[in-house]
């Protein structure tokens, strides 16, 4: 059944809004099973994943800030949400049988980092899913570029972005349904033309490690087996 699989080792990027479903604040529960219920199915397929759990935006300092709160006070709330957010996808995976280990998606140069990637690797392959609690309180490392970044350290074959759309569009889909939808796109090409899809960090990181960027509908019951397969619909950046 491996073989079926295009990309095997994975990194999949889920927003803190993808697990929030249409709920105003906090996380949808019947979202978050489904999706650990996507992810059981790749591993059941061979597939060795590891998960960067974002906190939503909804928490950020800049909306905390706006509203004439404090910065720092919106950043930390950032980061307890992904911390949150990471141990409710674990429980849910641990309840359909998958191990899952929660660790921190926060580079942190020293001999505890080694450690943190070491363990990760081994805990991947031995078929557990790594949730890596995106957090950073940083405002210009995003949980983009801390994913992005994981994924090359852990040498995956690719770096998903599981979004609310089925790909990357030239507008939003929502607002004109006549949105041209790319099938492939070059990394630089996401910059010059202002799609928003990822910050420009994370793109870099993934262009330099040669790491495609699989963007694709989390929402889409099914969609990240059939993405792994090729049979899905999704966008690939790189080149």
């Amino acid at each position: 059944m491996t073989n079926s699989l295009r990309w095997k080792r994975i990194l999949l990027k889920l927003s803190g809004e993808a697990l929030m479903g249409s709920q105003a604040f906090g996380i949808d529960p019947a979202i978050v099973q489904r999706i650990a219920k996507e992810i059981a199915d790749a591993v059941a397929l061979g597939a060795q994943v590891g998960v960067v759990v974002g906190g939503g935006n909804i928490f950020r300092g800049v909306a905390v800030a706006a509203k004439g709160g404090n910065r720092v006070t919106g950043d930390h709330m950032g980061m307890l949400a992904t911390i949150m957010n990471s141990l409710t996808l674990a429980d849910a995976l641990r309840r359909l049988k998958v191990n899952a280990r929660v660790l921190s998606a926060v580079p942190v140069p020293s001999i505890c980092e080694t450690f943190t990637q070491r363990v990760a690797d081994r805990y991947m392959e031995d078929g557990d899913v790594i949730v890596f609690a995106g957090g950073t309180g940083n405002p210009f490392f995003t949980t983009d570029s801390g994913a992005a970044l994981r994924a090359a350290e852990m040498k995956c074959d690719a770096f998903l972005k599981g979004t609310q759309v089925d790909g990357v569009y030239s507008e939003d889909p929502k607002l004109n349904p006549d949105a041209e939808r790319y099938l492939t796109l070059g990394y630089d090409e996401i910059i010059t033309r202002n799609l928003k899809v990822m910050d420009t960090t994370a793109i870099a990181l993934a262009r330099d490690n040669s790491i495609p960027v699989i963007v694709f509908s989390i929402h889409t019951p099914g969609a990240l087996v059939s993405v792994l397969q090729e049979t899905g619909t999704y966008t690939v950046v790189g080149g």
